[in-house]
Parts: C-alpha cells; structure tokens; sequence
C-alpha cells in the first residue's frame, strides 16, 4: 500500500515541517516508491561503507562488492543492487545489511539504532514490510539527528550534507530537493 496523504500529513506535524519538503525528500530519496517490482524493498548497497565495516579485508578479493573510496560506477541499481547485497552478506551479513540503504528513504542500515530499532534485524524487517514503516524510520532519524530544524528552516544544503554526506554537492542533492520542494508546494 503507497502512503497516504494522511500518513505525510501526520510525519509533518510529528516533524514541525511542511508536508512539501517531507514529499520533496521521498521524491528524491526514492521517486516516491519504496519498493521495486520484485516486492523487495529499493536499495542502494555501498561498497566503500561495506570495506569501512570489515576493516578492508574483501577489497582485494570483491572489489565490486568493497572497496576503499566511494565508487559511483559500482551500482547496478534495481533489482542488481540485492544481488550485490547477497555477495556480501555470505562474506559478512551484519556489514552487508549495514552497508545498504533502504527504503523510501534511503537510510543506511547502520542507522537502525537512530531509526528507533534495538535491532538490526527489527529495521530490515521492517524494511520488507511496508512504505508506513519506512515512514516511521524516517521520522525517528530525522528526531534522532536533529534534522527536522533544518528541513524545517529549508537550508537545503545542511540538511542534504547531514542526510546524505558530504559528496552532496558533486550530486547537487541540495537543488533537486529545493526544486521538488517548490513543485510540492504549488500542487
């Protein structure tokens, strides 16, 4: 089931932000869908996160899959990105799902703890179940991170640093979000 009106409307009250710029970061995070196909969740497994978490000891041996610096040519995207995951997860399950982000709105698993989860294995399931529990992840981060202020404020550019890393600039992470925000906001 896609996410209602009403469960943007209760995120943004939660959050003290505008529906428009909680619908312009599902819009960019994920175009507004949490799941492929397939039924599996969308998401986007990173090589350089997977190498940080196992010291670098598959870099050699799976580069496609770890590797030290971010590579954009790595992705396979879709339904190739669990494809990815799996490889990793036979090598280190626990830094494969952690190295992955999920969701609508694309959170690393790493970030389970910041999403309100005790487990790693609660957040993924989560992730399986359905865009409401993404929804929910997304608002306990946001909480969590002190990010609703400056979504709130619409500084784009804290915001996207702070969600999405420092590489936001080189993606212009910072601009799609004020473009979708002011499509958002006229419709």
């Amino acid at each position: 089931m896609p996410l209602s009106d009403q469960d943007f409307q209760e995120a943004a009250e939660e959050l003290g932000v505008e529906v428009a710029k909680i619908r312009a970061v599902d819009e960019i995070e994920s175009r507004g869908s949490g799941f492929l196909e397939s039924g599996e969740p969308k998401i986007l497994f990173e090589a350089h996160w997977f190498s940080r978490l196992t010291d670098g000891q598959y870099d050699d041996t799976h580069p496609n899959i770890s590797s030290p610096r971010w590579d954009r040519s790595l992705y396979k995207g879709g339904e190739a990105e669990h494809d990815r995951l799996q490889k990793a997860v036979e090598l280190n399950r626990s830094a494969a799902l952690k190295s992955a982000s999920w969701g609508r709105y694309q959170i690393m698993g790493f970030n389970y703890a910041e999403c309100g989860y005790s487990k790693l294995q609660y957040f993924i399931n989560d992730m399986y179940r359905n865009e409401r529990e993404h929804l929910g992840a997304f608002v306990s981060f946001m909480k969590n991170q002190d990010l609703a202020e400056p979504l709130r404020d619409g500084d784009w550019a804290t915001f996207a640093r702070r969600y999405n890393g420092p590489g936001y600039k080189e993606n212009n992470y910072d601009k799609k979000l004020e473009e979708a925000y002011e499509s958002f906001k006229k419709s």
